[in-house]
Protein backbone atom coordinates (compact mmCIF):
# COMPACT_ATOMS: atom_id res chain seq x y z
CA UNK A 1 0.00 0.00 0.00
CA UNK A 2 1.16 3.01 -0.79
CA UNK A 3 2.09 5.79 1.61
CA UNK A 4 0.85 9.05 2.38
CA UNK A 5 3.86 9.74 1.71
CA UNK A 6 4.93 8.74 -1.52
CA UNK A 7 1.26 9.76 -2.31
CA UNK A 8 2.57 13.81 -1.89
CA UNK A 9 5.58 13.19 -3.45
CA UNK A 10 4.04 12.04 -6.41
CA UNK A 11 1.25 14.54 -6.04
CA UNK A 12 4.05 17.15 -6.49
CA UNK A 13 5.69 15.92 -9.51
CA UNK A 14 2.02 15.72 -10.64
CA UNK A 15 1.52 19.54 -10.00
CA UNK A 16 5.59 20.80 -11.38
CA UNK A 17 6.58 21.28 -8.30
CA UNK A 18 10.15 20.03 -8.70
CA UNK A 19 11.91 19.45 -4.64
CA UNK A 20 9.86 18.53 -1.72
CA UNK A 21 10.33 17.55 1.61
CA UNK A 22 9.68 16.79 5.17
CA UNK A 23 10.64 17.76 8.48
CA UNK A 24 8.70 18.00 11.95
CA UNK A 25 7.36 21.17 13.13
CA UNK A 26 9.35 21.00 16.17
CA UNK A 27 11.43 24.56 16.62
CA UNK A 28 14.04 26.59 15.33
CA UNK A 29 15.24 27.30 18.68
CA UNK A 30 18.92 27.05 17.21
CA UNK A 31 18.31 30.01 14.86
CA UNK A 32 17.67 32.41 18.08
CA UNK A 33 20.98 33.97 19.41
CA UNK A 34 21.97 34.44 15.20
CA UNK A 35 18.98 36.17 14.70
CA UNK A 36 18.86 38.22 17.82
CA UNK A 37 22.79 39.16 17.24
CA UNK A 38 21.91 40.16 13.68
CA UNK A 39 19.24 42.78 14.58
CA UNK A 40 21.55 43.68 17.11
CA UNK A 41 24.65 44.57 14.65
CA UNK A 42 22.41 46.36 12.28
CA UNK A 43 22.39 43.98 9.99
CA UNK A 44 18.95 43.09 8.98
CA UNK A 45 17.31 44.55 6.27
CA UNK A 46 13.59 45.59 8.07
CA UNK A 47 11.46 43.34 5.40
CA UNK A 48 11.58 40.10 7.71
CA UNK A 49 9.14 39.00 10.00
CA UNK A 50 9.26 41.20 13.14
CA UNK A 51 7.84 38.38 15.43
CA UNK A 52 10.69 36.41 16.54
CA UNK A 53 8.98 34.11 18.18
CA UNK A 54 6.65 32.95 15.06
CA UNK A 55 9.77 32.90 13.25
CA UNK A 56 11.33 30.26 15.44
CA UNK A 57 7.80 27.91 16.93
CA UNK A 58 5.70 26.79 13.49
CA UNK A 59 3.54 25.78 16.00
CA UNK A 60 2.26 29.31 16.98
CA UNK A 61 0.82 29.36 12.99
CA UNK A 62 -0.86 25.73 13.58
CA UNK A 63 -1.18 24.79 17.22
CA UNK A 64 -1.49 21.30 16.30
CA UNK A 65 1.15 20.94 13.80
CA UNK A 66 3.56 17.93 13.41
CA UNK A 67 5.08 17.98 10.26
CA UNK A 68 6.29 20.93 7.83
CA UNK A 69 5.97 20.15 4.42
CA UNK A 70 8.77 22.08 2.14
CA UNK A 71 8.57 22.78 -1.45
CA UNK A 72 11.11 24.46 -4.17
CA UNK A 73 10.54 25.23 -7.50
CA UNK A 74 13.34 25.92 -9.67
CA UNK A 75 13.30 28.83 -12.24
CA UNK A 76 15.30 30.22 -15.36
CA UNK A 77 18.64 32.19 -14.70
CA UNK A 78 19.36 31.85 -18.59
CA UNK A 79 17.24 33.51 -21.09
CA UNK A 80 16.70 32.67 -24.75
CA UNK A 81 15.84 35.53 -26.41
CA UNK A 82 17.43 39.06 -25.84
CA UNK A 83 15.49 42.50 -26.03
CA UNK A 84 15.80 44.19 -29.40
CA UNK A 85 18.65 46.77 -30.03
CA UNK A 86 17.50 50.16 -29.66
CA UNK A 87 18.25 53.49 -29.46
CA UNK A 88 18.68 53.29 -25.20
CA UNK A 89 20.30 52.06 -23.06
CA UNK A 90 18.53 49.11 -21.09
CA UNK A 91 18.95 48.12 -17.55
CA UNK A 92 18.82 44.94 -16.15
CA UNK A 93 16.30 42.96 -13.10
CA UNK A 94 17.72 40.05 -11.35
CA UNK A 95 16.52 36.67 -12.32
CA UNK A 96 14.53 36.42 -9.38
CA UNK A 97 12.18 38.76 -10.75
CA UNK A 98 11.94 36.99 -14.08
CA UNK A 99 8.65 36.37 -15.14
CA UNK A 100 5.31 36.33 -13.06
CA UNK A 101 5.84 36.90 -9.44
CA UNK A 102 7.00 33.73 -7.72
CA UNK A 103 4.75 34.50 -4.54
CA UNK A 104 1.94 34.02 -6.69
CA UNK A 105 3.38 31.47 -8.29
CA UNK A 106 4.23 29.71 -5.15
CA UNK A 107 1.03 30.51 -3.76
CA UNK A 108 -0.59 28.67 -6.32
CA UNK A 109 1.72 25.87 -6.17
CA UNK A 110 0.38 25.20 -2.32
CA UNK A 111 -3.19 25.92 -2.39
CA UNK A 112 -2.85 23.14 -5.07
CA UNK A 113 -0.62 21.01 -3.32
CA UNK A 114 -2.84 21.55 -0.13
CA UNK A 115 -5.98 20.24 -1.77
CA UNK A 116 -4.39 17.04 -3.50
CA UNK A 117 -3.61 16.14 0.52
CA UNK A 118 -7.21 16.77 1.23
CA UNK A 119 -7.80 14.45 -1.35
CA UNK A 120 -5.47 11.87 0.06
CA UNK A 121 -5.69 12.18 3.31
CA UNK A 122 -9.11 14.06 4.23
CA UNK A 123 -9.52 17.12 6.36
CA UNK A 124 -6.47 18.86 7.52
CA UNK A 125 -5.38 21.90 9.47
CA UNK A 126 -2.56 23.52 7.70
CA UNK A 127 -1.10 26.95 7.10
CA UNK A 128 0.83 27.83 3.53
CA UNK A 129 4.35 30.19 3.52
CA UNK A 130 5.91 31.85 0.99
CA UNK A 131 9.03 34.41 1.43
CA UNK A 132 6.92 37.13 3.10
CA UNK A 133 5.71 34.23 6.03
CA UNK A 134 6.91 33.73 9.60
CA UNK A 135 9.04 30.93 9.32
CA UNK A 136 12.92 31.20 7.79
CA UNK A 137 12.36 29.53 4.68
CA UNK A 138 15.73 28.29 4.20
CA UNK A 139 15.90 26.81 7.85
CA UNK A 140 12.72 24.77 7.06
CA UNK A 141 13.86 23.93 3.70
CA UNK A 142 17.37 22.27 5.18
CA UNK A 143 15.87 20.36 7.67
CA UNK A 144 13.33 18.91 5.37
CA UNK A 145 16.39 17.51 2.73
CA UNK A 146 16.02 19.99 0.18
CA UNK A 147 19.06 20.81 0.07
CA UNK A 148 21.92 23.19 2.38
CA UNK A 149 22.41 26.32 3.00
CA UNK A 150 25.18 28.02 1.64
CA UNK A 151 27.46 30.86 3.08
CA UNK A 152 25.59 33.35 0.75
CA UNK A 153 22.51 32.30 2.80
CA UNK A 154 20.16 30.45 -0.22
CA UNK A 155 19.78 27.16 -0.14
CA UNK A 156 21.47 25.38 -2.65
CA UNK A 157 20.69 21.57 -4.04
CA UNK A 158 22.49 19.78 -6.44
CA UNK A 159 19.97 19.43 -8.75
CA UNK A 160 18.94 22.78 -9.10
CA UNK A 161 21.69 24.78 -7.18
CA UNK A 162 20.62 27.94 -5.79
CA UNK A 163 18.02 28.87 -8.77
CA UNK A 164 14.95 27.72 -6.18
CA UNK A 165 11.86 29.60 -4.98
CA UNK A 166 10.84 28.11 -1.43
CA UNK A 167 7.50 27.96 0.39
CA UNK A 168 6.07 25.30 2.97
CA UNK A 169 3.17 23.90 4.26
CA UNK A 170 2.99 23.64 8.36
CA UNK A 171 0.37 20.20 8.75
CA UNK A 172 -0.96 18.48 11.38
CA UNK A 173 -0.17 15.21 9.19
CA UNK A 174 2.47 12.78 11.12
CA UNK A 175 4.69 12.26 8.30
CA UNK A 176 8.11 10.41 8.34
CA UNK A 177 10.72 13.73 7.95
CA UNK A 178 13.43 13.42 5.68
CA UNK A 179 17.45 13.82 6.57
CA UNK A 180 19.08 16.97 5.90
CA UNK A 181 21.59 16.59 3.08
CA UNK A 182 25.62 15.45 3.34
CA UNK A 183 27.29 17.79 1.32
CA UNK A 184 27.91 21.49 1.66
CA UNK A 185 30.60 24.34 0.52
CA UNK A 186 33.34 22.66 2.25
CA UNK A 187 36.32 25.31 1.28
CA UNK A 188 34.33 27.16 -1.69
CA UNK A 189 34.07 30.52 -0.69
CA UNK A 190 33.41 32.02 -4.20
CA UNK A 191 30.35 34.13 -3.07
CA UNK A 192 31.91 35.71 -0.10
CA UNK A 193 35.02 36.74 -1.99
CA UNK A 194 32.98 37.95 -5.37
CA UNK A 195 30.40 39.86 -3.28
CA UNK A 196 31.65 43.38 -4.14
CA UNK A 197 30.20 44.89 -1.09
CA UNK A 198 31.47 42.49 1.23
CA UNK A 199 27.83 42.12 2.49
CA UNK A 200 28.58 38.20 3.07
CA UNK A 201 30.05 37.36 6.28
CA UNK A 202 31.20 33.81 5.46
CA UNK A 203 29.20 31.59 7.36
CA UNK A 204 25.16 31.81 5.87
CA UNK A 205 24.77 35.06 7.44
CA UNK A 206 24.02 38.44 5.43
CA UNK A 207 24.65 42.07 6.34
CA UNK A 208 21.32 43.34 4.10
CA UNK A 209 22.46 46.77 4.94
CA UNK A 210 25.26 45.93 2.63
CA UNK A 211 23.47 44.09 0.14
CA UNK A 212 22.99 45.08 -3.39
CA UNK A 213 19.79 43.48 -3.73
CA UNK A 214 18.89 45.49 -0.35
CA UNK A 215 19.92 48.93 -1.76
CA UNK A 216 18.06 48.77 -5.11
CA UNK A 217 14.94 47.73 -2.94
CA UNK A 218 15.30 50.63 -0.13
CA UNK A 219 13.53 53.86 -0.89
CA UNK A 220 14.88 56.88 -1.10
CA UNK A 221 18.67 57.97 -1.78
CA UNK A 222 21.07 55.32 -2.23
CA UNK A 223 24.54 55.47 -0.39
CA UNK A 224 26.89 56.95 -2.97
CA UNK A 225 29.19 54.06 -2.09
CA UNK A 226 26.78 51.28 -4.02
CA UNK A 227 25.50 53.56 -6.89
CA UNK A 228 28.17 52.49 -9.08
CA UNK A 229 28.65 49.15 -7.83
CA UNK A 230 25.03 48.42 -9.40
CA UNK A 231 26.60 49.05 -12.96
CA UNK A 232 23.19 48.69 -14.77
CA UNK A 233 21.07 46.38 -12.32
CA UNK A 234 17.61 48.79 -11.26
CA UNK A 235 16.54 45.30 -8.79
CA UNK A 236 18.22 43.10 -7.01
CA UNK A 237 21.96 41.15 -7.47
CA UNK A 238 23.08 37.72 -8.99
CA UNK A 239 26.52 37.81 -8.03
CA UNK A 240 26.47 35.42 -5.05
CA UNK A 241 24.53 32.62 -7.62
CA UNK A 242 26.20 33.51 -10.82
CA UNK A 243 29.89 32.58 -9.14
CA UNK A 244 28.59 29.37 -7.09
CA UNK A 245 29.96 26.15 -8.64
CA UNK A 246 26.92 24.37 -7.84
CA UNK A 247 25.03 26.32 -10.38
CA UNK A 248 27.81 25.69 -12.92
CA UNK A 249 25.63 23.86 -16.01
CA UNK A 250 22.05 24.77 -14.24
CA UNK A 251 19.20 26.08 -16.70
CA UNK A 252 16.13 24.77 -15.71
CA UNK A 253 12.73 25.73 -17.96
CA UNK A 254 9.78 24.42 -15.95
CA UNK A 255 7.44 26.50 -15.20
CA UNK A 256 6.32 29.42 -18.39
CA UNK A 257 5.18 31.67 -16.51
CA UNK A 258 8.25 31.92 -15.07
CA UNK A 259 10.08 33.32 -18.36
CA UNK A 260 11.61 36.12 -19.37
CA UNK A 261 10.00 38.78 -21.09
CA UNK A 262 13.09 40.86 -22.40
CA UNK A 263 11.43 44.12 -22.91
CA UNK A 264 10.62 43.44 -19.38
CA UNK A 265 13.78 42.06 -17.69
CA UNK A 266 15.64 44.71 -19.33
CA UNK A 267 14.06 47.46 -19.59
CA UNK A 268 14.91 50.64 -21.74
CA UNK A 269 15.95 53.24 -19.18
CA UNK A 270 15.22 56.32 -20.75
CA UNK A 271 11.73 55.17 -21.48
CA UNK A 272 11.60 54.08 -17.53
CA UNK A 273 12.18 57.36 -16.52
CA UNK A 274 8.62 58.85 -18.14
CA UNK A 275 6.18 56.34 -16.54
CA UNK A 276 3.52 57.21 -14.22
CA UNK A 277 2.19 55.50 -11.31
CA UNK A 278 -0.41 53.50 -13.55
CA UNK A 279 1.77 53.14 -16.55
CA UNK A 280 4.54 51.33 -14.67
CA UNK A 281 1.72 49.11 -12.68
CA UNK A 282 0.64 48.02 -16.10
CA UNK A 283 3.46 47.29 -17.57
CA UNK A 284 5.92 45.69 -14.63
CA UNK A 285 2.92 44.95 -12.15
CA UNK A 286 2.66 40.91 -12.58
CA UNK A 287 6.92 41.15 -11.51
CA UNK A 288 8.38 40.56 -8.31
CA UNK A 289 10.96 43.44 -8.77
CA UNK A 290 7.83 46.29 -8.89
CA UNK A 291 6.80 45.16 -5.19
CA UNK A 292 8.12 48.68 -4.06
CA UNK A 293 6.57 50.65 -6.49
CA UNK A 294 8.13 52.94 -9.99
CA UNK A 295 10.60 55.32 -7.80
CA UNK A 296 13.03 53.24 -6.53
CA UNK A 297 13.60 51.92 -9.67
CA UNK A 298 13.43 55.05 -11.52
CA UNK A 299 16.18 56.32 -9.30
CA UNK A 300 18.05 53.13 -9.63
CA UNK A 301 17.63 54.15 -13.33
CA UNK A 302 19.33 57.34 -13.36
CA UNK A 303 22.27 55.49 -11.64
CA UNK A 304 22.37 53.31 -14.21
CA UNK A 305 22.16 55.77 -17.08
CA UNK A 306 25.89 57.27 -15.54
CA UNK A 307 27.34 53.54 -14.90
CA UNK A 308 26.62 52.88 -18.89
CA UNK A 309 27.90 56.41 -19.89
CA UNK A 310 25.07 57.21 -21.23
CA UNK A 311 25.56 60.66 -22.75
CA UNK A 312 22.23 61.01 -24.60
CA UNK A 313 20.69 60.85 -20.84
CA UNK A 314 22.09 64.95 -19.70
CA UNK A 315 18.98 66.37 -21.60
CA UNK A 316 16.56 63.84 -18.77
CA UNK A 317 19.18 64.38 -16.02
CA UNK A 318 18.87 67.84 -16.08
CA UNK A 319 15.34 68.31 -16.76
CA UNK A 320 14.76 66.16 -13.14
CA UNK A 321 17.55 67.82 -11.45
CA UNK A 322 15.69 71.24 -12.24
CA UNK A 323 12.19 69.98 -11.97
CA UNK A 324 11.47 67.07 -10.14
CA UNK A 325 9.57 67.10 -6.57
CA UNK A 326 11.39 63.81 -5.44
CA UNK A 327 14.69 64.79 -3.36
CA UNK A 328 16.22 61.68 -4.08
CA UNK A 329 15.41 62.10 -7.93
CA UNK A 330 17.63 64.98 -7.56
CA UNK A 331 19.92 63.76 -5.53
CA UNK A 332 20.42 60.91 -8.11
CA UNK A 333 19.90 63.12 -11.14
CA UNK A 334 22.87 65.36 -9.87
CA UNK A 335 25.20 62.93 -8.98
CA UNK A 336 24.66 61.29 -12.76
CA UNK A 337 25.12 64.64 -14.13
CA UNK A 338 28.54 64.80 -12.71
CA UNK A 339 29.99 61.70 -13.63
CA UNK A 340 28.38 61.82 -17.14
CA UNK A 341 30.16 65.69 -17.35
CA UNK A 342 33.33 64.69 -15.56
CA UNK A 343 34.30 61.70 -17.03
CA UNK A 344 33.67 60.34 -14.07
CA UNK A 345 31.80 56.63 -14.40
CA UNK A 346 34.13 53.14 -15.07
CA UNK A 347 31.46 51.52 -17.10
CA UNK A 348 31.90 51.94 -20.71
CA UNK A 349 28.90 50.62 -23.09
CA UNK A 350 29.77 47.70 -24.65
CA UNK A 351 30.37 47.67 -29.10
CA UNK A 352 27.63 46.10 -30.13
Amino acid sequence: MTSLKQAIQTLAQELNIQKIGFTTADDFEYLRKSLVEQKAAGHTSGFEHQNLEERLHPRLAVASAKTIISIGIAYPNKADERPEKTSYRRGQFSRGSWGEDYHFVLQRKLKALAEGIERLAGEFEYKAMVDTGALVDVAVAARAGLGFIGKNGLLISKEFGSWMFLGELVTDLEIEPDEPVDYGCGECSRCVDFCPTSALLGDGRLNAQRCLSFQTQAKGKMPEEYREKIKTVIYGCDICQTVCPYNKGINSHFHPEMEPDPELTNPELLPLLELSNKQFVNKFGQMAGSWRGKNPLQRNAVYALANANDRSALPKLREMAENDKRDYMVDAAQWAIERLENGKTRIRPKRR
